[in-house]
């Protein structure tokens, strides 16, 4: 439930991820959400997606992240996607990332959302926690 796209700055992760979402909409019945650090997605999102600007929600950790997921989820039950673009730039931090992604997919199997993130970082720096959401 979740996917983990990895990679330096300049190596197609924010283009695969929009693919994603339209792929997303197009195919699924219910609502998306993408949750990004600013306002760059604007024009690149359609506007079927819920897009979430993380700066107006002032993030710095994992687990308010993990609230905010969990109170979008409990405000709507339709949700069947969720996308975040950029993890370490909206959380700040690197430390706990692999418990994260853990407790996402845990989430993820419970509530039906799949999740799809992108991390900014060299694949050859990622964890075993990490790459088993490869």
């Amino acid at each position: 439930m979740v996917k983990v796209i990895m990679g330096v700055k300049g190596t197609g992760k924010t283009k695969q991820l929009i693919e994603l979402v339209n792929q997303a909409i197009a195919e699924d019945k219910g609502d998306v959400v993408v949750i990004e650090k600013d306002q760059k997605l604007t024009y690149d999102i359609p506007y079927k997606a819920r897009l979430i600007f993380a700066n107006q929600f002032f993030f710095d950790s994992f687990t308010y992240l993990k609230g905010f997921i969990s109170g979008l989820h409990a405000g709507n039950y339709d949700i069947t996607h969720v996308f975040i673009d950029s993890l370490y730039k909206i959380v700040g931090t690197e430390d706990g990332v692999e418990d994260f992604l853990s407790w996402l997919d845990d989430y993820g199997k419970s509530a039906g959302i799949e999740f799809t993130i992108t991390i900014s970082a060299d694949v050859a720096l990622a964890t075993d926690g990490i790459k088993k959401f490869f």
